[in-house]
């Protein structure tokens, strides 16, 4: 049994411990799920009038409209989100003060706001008829601040002895910003990025407070709008629309990790030209010595060099 540098390994005793929590724990969590299960039942919110409701054409098309309008806004933000991160992190690692400030100011000022008061804001000042670019731009705003101290991270682990490499061979410093600093910093930090794309898409649910129809918007008027056996669908409409969230993260999930094991696969094989060894070292040929019994029938020259035939300077 091996320590970890996080922890002590635990004993037998504390193994027997830990393994009756987790027996009691799992029966706790299986005895709330079941006593949630069986009051929804009893009141009539499991009944399979609740969910015939999915199989009506016009409550479908709905759904399927709202999650276009998800994926719209969603993408808008992911693409304004990753290029006012940039901006903000070239701006913050500047070499002109005004510039510095003025950037370190607007990513504190806004990842210190709440994100549902800037969508708001921006809704009702500037874009009040237009909603979805509203929910677009605050979600750009706050997490374009989040990404750009996600790349300052990176850009900050990258080791100095390369920057300063590139600046000894007369690189500029948007030369070495854009070849040297930022492709490193996002190989390191892709997960991370794509983790708050992830953060992104969750936030589209915020929309419903200026009106976007996108999927909360929609589930609250399916909901609050359809009337079966005199209740209204809210669980059964929960559990539709939380699993389709939960499938869009986990696909996003899914593409960032199949991003990062590519961006991480190393490159083997590396291809031999023809005619040259396998291992880059060029063969060395030995130089045969005079033949046996040449030059008047004498045996091998003894050159000193232990017989092979090489002539020594």
């Amino acid at each position: 049994m091996s320590a970890s540098v996080l922890f002590d390994a635990p004993g037998p005793k504390a193994v027997v411990r830990n393994r009756i929590y987790a027996v009691v724990g799992t029966l706790a969590i299986a005895a709330l799920i079941a006593i949630s299960i069986v009051r929804l039942a009893d009141k009539g919110h499991l009944a399979p009038e609740m969910w015939d409701i999915f199989n009506y054409t016009g409550i479908r098309q709905n759904i399927a409209d709202a999650l276009i309008a998800t994926l719209k806004a969603f993408g808008l933000a992911a693409i304004g989100s990753l290029v006012l991160g940039v901006l903000l992190v070239v701006g913050r690692l500047s070499d002109h003060k005004p510039v510095r400030w003025a950037a370190a100011t607007f990513i504190e000022l806004f990842r210190s706001l709440p994100l549902l008061i800037t969508i708001y804001a921006i809704w009702v000042g500037f874009l009040t008829d237009y909603s979805m670019w509203a929910l677009a731009a605050g979600l750009s705003v706050y997490n374009g601040c989040v990404q750009a101290e996600v790349l300052r991270a990176g850009i900050n682990s990258v080791p100095k002895g390369q920057s300063e490499a590139a600046y000894a061979l007369g690189m500029s410093k948007t030369q070495v910003m854009v070849s040297v600093l930022m492709p490193q910093a996002v190989r390191a930090m892709l997960p991370t990025i794509i983790g708050q794309l992830v953060v992104t898409l969750k936030d589209t649910s915020l929309g419903f407070i200026i009106l976007y129809p996108e999927l909360l918007q929609t589930a609250r008027l399916i909901a609050s709008n359809t009337q079966v056996n005199g209740q209204y669908p809210y669980v059964s409409t929960i559990v539709v629309i939380g699993t389709i969230y939960i499938a869009m993260c986990l696909l996003l999930s899914a593409l960032a990790t199949w991003i990062e094991k590519r961006g991480r696969r190393a490159r083997t094989g590396i291809k031999v030209a023809p005619g040259a060894p396998a291992d880059g070292i060029p063969a060395v040929k030995a130089v045969p010595g005079p033949p046996a019994g040449g030059a008047g029938g004498a045996g091998p020259k003894d050159d000193g060099a232990g017989g092979t035939g090489v002539t020594k300077d």
